[in-house]
Order: C-alpha cells, then structure tokens, then sequence
C-alpha cells in the first residue's frame, strides 16, 4: 500500500491504474465517458486522517495515547463539544487506531498512524464494511437501537474490532437509550462504541457512566490562523495577515467555520485574498473606522460618532454587527486593562492591540463597564427595532452623552459631600487623545461659575431640584447635557414589628398577598422576638418559606431577620385559630334559644358568620357618619320606632 501523507485527500491514495480505470458498459450501449474529478471543499480535502493532523485537542490525544500504550481500551467513548471541533473526525481516527493492520499482518491498536494500514482508507472515506456509521437523527427509535444490539454478537468481517460510530446520539428516545444500556455496559470483546453530541445534556446520565468522555475544546485564534496558512500556501493562494485574524475571529473556534470560510474568500478574491474583501464577504464594518467611531463615542462626540455610523451602514454593515462590534472593542479595551498579555492574541490585528491598549490605559473601568452594559443592552434594542439603523443611532447618541455622566462611585461621593456640590464628571477621552482624571472638569466644559443652582429657603421648605449645566467638549457639536442633582431623600421610617400579627399585617400593606396567606396559614409559631422569628411548617408548606420570609422582611424593613424551622411543635397557626374561633362562634350562636327556633322553623338553614353587634367595624362607622348630625321631630315616627318587634312575624307565623 502506498503510503500517504496527512495532507493528501484518503482518495487520492488510490493506485493510478485504480484511478484511471474506465467503466464498463451494457451491451448495445456506448461506452461512457471519463468522469471528471469533481472539486472538494477545504474541509473534506484537508480533513484530518490521523492524531498527528488533529489540532487543538492534545489533552484528548495525550489519553488516548496512554490508554492504547497500556492497553486500557474501554467499550465505549462520548466525544462532545461546539459543532466543527472534530467530534466525527476524531471517531474516525479512532476506528482507524483500534483496527489498525499493516498489509504483512502485523500491527496492533495504537494512536501513531504515520503510514497507511490495510483498513485505514476504507475507514477515513467512511466506507469500511466493519465500522458503521449511525445518524441518530433519523435512527432514533428503540428498533433501530434493536438492529444494533442484534448485529453486535457476530464478529467482524475483515477488521479486528466492529466499531459503531453513532453521531447526534442526543437525538435518540429515551427507550432507545434504555435499550442501548444493557449492551453498552457489558458489549463483545470484538465491538467498540463511538458517541458524538453537541448537547452533552440531552444524555441520560446512565449512558455517560457507561463511557469515556472526552470534551473536545474551541481551538483557539493562533492556532485557526497557522492552520489556515499552512493551508493557503498548500493550495497556493495570496493572503494577508489581516483576513486570517478576521476568519479565525468569524470561525469563533470551529475548525470546519474557518475552512469552509476560507473557501468562500478563496472564491471570493479569485485566488488572492485580502482583508478588505473578506470584511464585505462577512459585512463587517472596517475595524479601523469601528476604532474610530469607539473613540468619538468615549469622547462625547455625538456628531462624529453619527457619520462614522451612517458611513458604515452606507457600505452595507448590518447595524446589529456594528454595535456588537463595538461592544466588542469595549470588552476587548476592558481585558487588556486586567490582562495587558492578551495583545499577543494573533487573531488581533495590529491596530486592535495598539488602539486596544490606548483605551485601557485612558479608559477608566467604571467607564468601560458602563460603556459595555449600555451597548449589549442596546444591542437587543437593535435586533427586535423595525428600523435597526434608527435604533443603532439612538443608541450611539445615548451612549456619547453618557461618557459625560459621573459614574456611580463618584456619584456617591459627590452625595457624601452634600447636594450643593456638583458631582464629577467621569473621564471621556479628550479631542487630543489624552485622558482626563476622574472628579476633574471635562476639556472644554463651562466654568463653575457657570454652574446654576438653587438651595432652600429654609431647612423646613422642600428642597428643589438643583440643575446644573455642563458643557462636553468643542466636537461634541453642541450637545450639551442637562444634569439635574436630586437632594439626599430623607429616611423613610421602618415599619415597626412587635409581634407576629404585625408580619402578617405588613405583607399585606406591600401587597404580598401570598405570602401573608401563607403566614397566616402555614406558620405555627414557636417562638417570636424581635429580629428572630421560629415555627413549625404545616404539612401544606413550601420548602423555602423560611427564606422567602427573611428575605422580604430584610427588603422592607431594612433589618436582618433569624427566620428558622423548629423541631419543637408550635401553636396553631393563625389562620387555624381563626378558624376554631369562628368554630366556636358558630356552636355559641347554635345554642341561642331564638336561633335554635329559627332553624328549627327553617330547615335547611345555616349559620354563615357570626358577628358581634357591639363591636362597631371600621366601615360602619364610616356609614355612620353618613347621617345628619341632628334630626328634627318630624323625621323621626317615634311610635313606630318603639312599638316595632323585629321578632312579631315569628308569633304571626305561629298564628297561621
């Protein structure tokens, strides 16, 4: 067999005479004509054939290296990860590894496949009689899994072990995964299994401790980008730097989005390919004007951060792309802060690291957070907008005023200081590209004479809103912001807590209707003082009622509150002796003599609630006021008010 190179395509490995063969043809037929090779795709043609070619998972190969060299084999290996990271790769060379066979018969399972054995091409072109390929996509039922499990018990045909790939293997029911159980943990010496899933949770954890799992890893930007290379100079293609970063940065760490991207931009320039035209194949925007437009935004420059947006929309970037761009370079500016080692990262271009690191060390943290949470949550704002450009800028504009806005810290101290003074504006970038320390007035910004601001009359008088005018830098074209600094609110007072019932009052006041239910019902109290509270959970009660009560009691009155089960038993709760209250009532009111004739005249009747008539409600008092305070001899029939017996219609019924 000759040997072939990784690089070379499985197929080309064919003898010439193999290759050049010509069909045979029926008789009374022409004899047909020589097909022509047709074109593979990177991503077949330079698809790995063994651990050698396989780049990014070493810690997977190092394993597998191991275990085969002390003949540790197991039955069974579940490889997941991020679609392109060579999950069905991997399980090929896999196969190849355990049957492999020199054409002299010697050979045994190893991970160094440097020369091509007996099955190894049948295996890498997918073809081999003795390692099948599953998609479990369309061979999900138990009868399926059936087919397997009845297969398994004869031997293979030419190979030393039947290997099963299955891919997708999450997409299998949960009646074939339980079929599968029996035969995955106690298989043939002679069958190997192979599992591949990209959504490792969708497995049922009695599949997964019947395998060896293996995690395959995003590859990483430097590695995307020698891959890439090596591969342009194989197929003899002209690229730059610049469109290596942003296809390995667009691949995201899949090695198949990278090759398959590669192939477009081959296509794409005609054989040469250059940053320019891969940024219009992907529509993203030019990072140096994306740059740009960052840095108008950080300095407030509203007007330019508008062109510099309108100019890349009229290019054709997505304004979706564009602020995730941007939100990028503000995440990017934030690690070189924390990590200044990741401007070696080769999927950056040079302008990315030296402009990067301008920003971190001119951009304060606080104003890189700020800058970050407004555009990923503008970003959402943009993709749900009927009109995204509309959306993008109203973003940017918001955005570019913000950079003026003190941030939270110095707000504080300027509230520390007291309302009179004016808070401090954060630090945006100045036109020249320097940086201006916190607490310091912005390049440009009006005097503090200059500054409008009322104060009370009197300290008993409610202090008004105090304003106060600042400019933003000269290209800022004119956006000036109004800030408006709000008095210290005065403490509110707590609500006051002395025993249970003022809990269960106070849940109601803020409308937490089932949680003072379940106080009322739930709760047998054990023990009660202020700041602890212990109890014994009915039968009926949720789990977390403790901490749903300590926390809502620490919202509203500012207090941290010891809310703990009891083993001890408690009393009934309060809405149980509610009940037995009302119980007791109704059986009181039973043994009235004139109830008791009322129902025994009336039979079917029932006592709904009792109340006590010298106990006036709220609301009857309220009624009561509704009458005049005084009333005159004539509205009143004396006679009938004291010779009415609002009982004579039981003697009348007596009578009858």
């Amino acid at each position: 067999m000759q040997e072939t190179p990784p690089s070379t395509p499985a197929s080309e490995a064919l003898p010439a005479e193999v290759q050049g063969a010509e069909e045979l043809s029926l008789p009374g037929f022409a004899p047909p004509q020589a097909r022509a090779s047709g074109y593979r795709v990177l991503a077949r043609k330079y698809r790995p054939s063994s651990f050698a070619d396989l780049i990014g998972q070493d810690p997977m190969v190092r394993t597998l290296r191991n275990a085969f060299a002390n003949n540790r084999i197991p039955q069974a290996w579940m490889l997941t990860g991020v679609r392109g990271v060579g999950k069905t790769t991997t399980a090929r060379i896999l196969a190849r590894g355990l049957n492999y066979q020199l054409t002299d018969g010697g050979g045994t399972p190893t991970v160094d496949l440097e020369r091509f054995g007996l099955h190894c091409e049948a295996i890498i072109e997918g073809n081999h009689i003795d390692v099948m390929e599953i998609d479990a996509a369309s061979n999900n039922g138990v009868e399926n899994v059936r087919q397997i499990t009845d297969s398994v018990r004869y031997a293979p045909t030419s190979a030393r072990y039947k290997v099963y790939i299955i891919d997708e293997v999450h997409m299998l029911s949960a009646g074939a995964f339980n079929a599968f159980l029996k035969t995955l943990e106690e298989p043939p010496p002679h069958v190997k299994f192979i599992f591949a899933t990209t959504e490792i949770r969708k497995v049922p954890v009695t599949v997964l401790s019947r395998c060896q799992r293996f995690d395959l890893r995003r590859v990483d930007a430097a590695t995307l980008v020698s891959h890439l290379a090596r591969i342009c100079k194989l197929e003899e293609v002209l690229i730059d730097d610049e469109a290596l970063a942003l296809i390995a940065r667009a691949a995201e760490g899949s090695v198949r989005d990278a090759m398959s991207l590669l192939d477009q931009a081959i296509a794409h320039g005609a054989g040469k390919v250059v940053a320019e035209d891969v940024r219009a194949m992907l529509g993203l925007a030019d990072r140096a004007r994306l740059l740009d437009l960052f840095e108008a935004l950080m300095a407030g420059k509203a007007n330019e951060a508008l062109a510099g947006l309108r100019a890349l929309y009229d290019i054709g970037s997505d304004p979706a792309l564009v602020i995730a761009d941007l939100a990028d370079v503000a995440h990017l500016a934030t690690r070189l802060k924390i990590l200044p080692e990741a401007g070696k990262d080769a999927a950056l271009s040079e302008a990315e690291r030296v402009r990067g690191l301008s920003f971190a060390e001119r951009l304060s943290m606080p104003v890189l957070s700020r800058a970050w949470q407004i555009l990923s949550r503008g970003l959402l704002e943009v993709q749900a907008a009927a009109k995204p450009i509309a959306a993008a800028e109203m973003l940017l504009i918001r955005l570019a005023y913000a950079s003026n806005l003190p941030t939270p810290d110095e707000a504080l101290k300027a509230l520390s200081q007291g309302s009179s003074a004016a808070p401090p504006v954060s630090a945006p970038l100045s036109p020249g590209g320097a940086a201006l320390s916190g607490g310091t007035a912005v390049a440009g910004a009006a005097p503090a004479s200059s500054a409008v601001s009322t104060t009370p009359s009197s300290p008993s008088s409610r202090q008004p809103t105090s304003l106060r005018v600042a400019s933003s830098s000269s290209g800022a074209g004119g956006a000036n912001a109004l800030r408006r600094e709000q008095p210290t609110p005065s403490p509110r007072a707590m609500p006051l807590i002395n025993r249970f019932e003022d809990v269960i009052a106070l849940a109601q006041e803020k409308r937490d209707l089932t949680l003072a239910y379940a106080l009322e019902r739930d709760v047998r109290l054990v023990a009660f003082e202020r700041g602890r509270i212990e109890f014994e959970p009915s039968p009926g009660a949720k789990d977390d009622l403790a901490k749903t009560v300590a926390r809502r009691l620490f919202e509203w009155t500012g207090e941290r509150w010891l809310v703990a089960l009891s083993p001890a038993a408690g009393g009934r709760s309060v809405g149980e002796t509610r009940d037995v209250e009302r119980k007791t009532a109704l059986e009181a009111a039973r043994t009235e003599p004139l109830v008791r004739a009322i129902l025994e005249r009336f039979p079917g009747a029932e006592i709904v609630t009792v109340r006590d008539s010298l106990a006036a409600t709220q609301e009857e008092l309220e009624e009561a006021r509704e009458y005049p305070e005084s009333l005159d001899a004539g509205s009143l029939d004396t006679q009938t008010v004291e010779d009415s017996d609002p009982f004579e219609f039981l003697d009348n019924l007596s009578d009858d």
